[in-house]
Protein backbone atom coordinates (compact mmCIF):
# COMPACT_ATOMS: atom_id res chain seq x y z
CA UNK A 1 0.00 0.00 0.00
CA UNK A 2 1.19 3.50 -0.78
CA UNK A 3 0.59 6.74 1.09
CA UNK A 4 -2.38 7.49 -1.20
CA UNK A 5 -4.06 4.14 -0.59
CA UNK A 6 -6.95 3.76 1.83
CA UNK A 7 -8.15 0.43 3.15
CA UNK A 8 -11.90 -0.15 2.95
CA UNK A 9 -13.68 -3.34 3.92
CA UNK A 10 -16.72 -4.51 2.01
CA UNK A 11 -19.25 -7.20 2.82
CA UNK A 12 -20.54 -9.13 -0.19
CA UNK A 13 -23.08 -11.88 -0.46
CA UNK A 14 -21.32 -15.20 -0.97
CA UNK A 15 -22.42 -15.50 -4.60
CA UNK A 16 -21.25 -11.98 -5.42
CA UNK A 17 -17.88 -12.65 -3.76
CA UNK A 18 -17.52 -15.80 -5.85
CA UNK A 19 -18.35 -13.85 -9.01
CA UNK A 20 -15.75 -11.23 -8.10
CA UNK A 21 -13.14 -13.93 -7.55
CA UNK A 22 -13.99 -15.57 -10.90
CA UNK A 23 -13.79 -12.25 -12.76
CA UNK A 24 -10.42 -11.50 -11.17
CA UNK A 25 -9.04 -14.93 -12.08
CA UNK A 26 -10.36 -14.70 -15.64
CA UNK A 27 -8.87 -11.23 -16.12
CA UNK A 28 -5.63 -12.08 -14.31
CA UNK A 29 -6.16 -9.25 -11.83
CA UNK A 30 -6.57 -8.93 -8.12
CA UNK A 31 -10.08 -8.58 -6.76
CA UNK A 32 -9.09 -5.12 -5.54
CA UNK A 33 -8.09 -4.12 -9.07
CA UNK A 34 -11.40 -5.42 -10.50
CA UNK A 35 -13.43 -3.43 -7.96
CA UNK A 36 -11.28 -0.34 -8.49
CA UNK A 37 -11.73 -0.47 -12.27
CA UNK A 38 -15.50 -0.94 -11.97
CA UNK A 39 -15.75 2.02 -9.62
CA UNK A 40 -13.67 4.25 -11.90
CA UNK A 41 -15.71 3.22 -14.96
CA UNK A 42 -18.96 4.09 -13.17
CA UNK A 43 -17.48 7.35 -11.89
CA UNK A 44 -16.56 8.34 -15.46
CA UNK A 45 -20.18 7.74 -16.53
CA UNK A 46 -21.47 9.92 -13.70
CA UNK A 47 -18.94 12.63 -14.54
CA UNK A 48 -20.13 12.79 -18.15
CA UNK A 49 -23.77 12.95 -17.06
CA UNK A 50 -23.01 15.82 -14.67
CA UNK A 51 -21.10 17.72 -17.37
CA UNK A 52 -23.96 17.27 -19.83
CA UNK A 53 -26.50 18.50 -17.28
CA UNK A 54 -24.37 21.57 -16.60
CA UNK A 55 -24.00 22.18 -20.30
CA UNK A 56 -27.75 21.94 -20.91
CA UNK A 57 -28.40 24.43 -18.12
CA UNK A 58 -25.75 26.75 -19.54
CA UNK A 59 -26.84 26.48 -23.15
CA UNK A 60 -30.51 27.00 -22.36
CA UNK A 61 -31.29 26.91 -26.05
CA UNK A 62 -34.38 25.12 -27.30
CA UNK A 63 -32.83 24.26 -30.66
CA UNK A 64 -29.84 22.42 -29.15
CA UNK A 65 -27.29 24.57 -31.00
CA UNK A 66 -24.28 26.20 -29.38
CA UNK A 67 -22.40 28.27 -31.91
CA UNK A 68 -21.66 25.99 -34.86
CA UNK A 69 -21.95 22.88 -32.68
CA UNK A 70 -25.07 20.95 -31.82
CA UNK A 71 -25.60 19.17 -28.54
CA UNK A 72 -25.04 15.90 -30.40
CA UNK A 73 -21.62 17.14 -31.61
CA UNK A 74 -20.62 18.01 -28.06
CA UNK A 75 -21.85 14.65 -26.73
CA UNK A 76 -19.67 12.88 -29.29
CA UNK A 77 -16.63 14.99 -28.37
CA UNK A 78 -17.19 14.45 -24.64
CA UNK A 79 -17.70 10.73 -25.16
CA UNK A 80 -14.45 10.49 -27.09
CA UNK A 81 -12.66 12.37 -24.31
CA UNK A 82 -14.05 10.03 -21.66
CA UNK A 83 -13.05 6.99 -23.70
CA UNK A 84 -9.52 8.38 -24.07
CA UNK A 85 -9.31 9.09 -20.33
CA UNK A 86 -10.62 5.62 -19.55
CA UNK A 87 -8.03 4.02 -21.86
CA UNK A 88 -5.26 6.06 -20.23
CA UNK A 89 -6.49 5.03 -16.78
CA UNK A 90 -6.46 1.33 -17.70
CA UNK A 91 -2.99 1.65 -19.25
CA UNK A 92 -1.76 3.28 -16.04
CA UNK A 93 -3.27 0.43 -14.02
CA UNK A 94 -1.57 -2.14 -16.23
CA UNK A 95 1.76 -0.31 -15.98
CA UNK A 96 1.41 -0.23 -12.19
CA UNK A 97 1.41 -4.03 -12.01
Amino acid sequence: MSVNDIRKNFVFKKEVAQHLEEIAKKDGKSMTMVVQELIEDKYQEISVEEKLEAFYKFAGSSNGAFGDLTVQDIKVMMGEDVLRQNEEYHKDLENAK
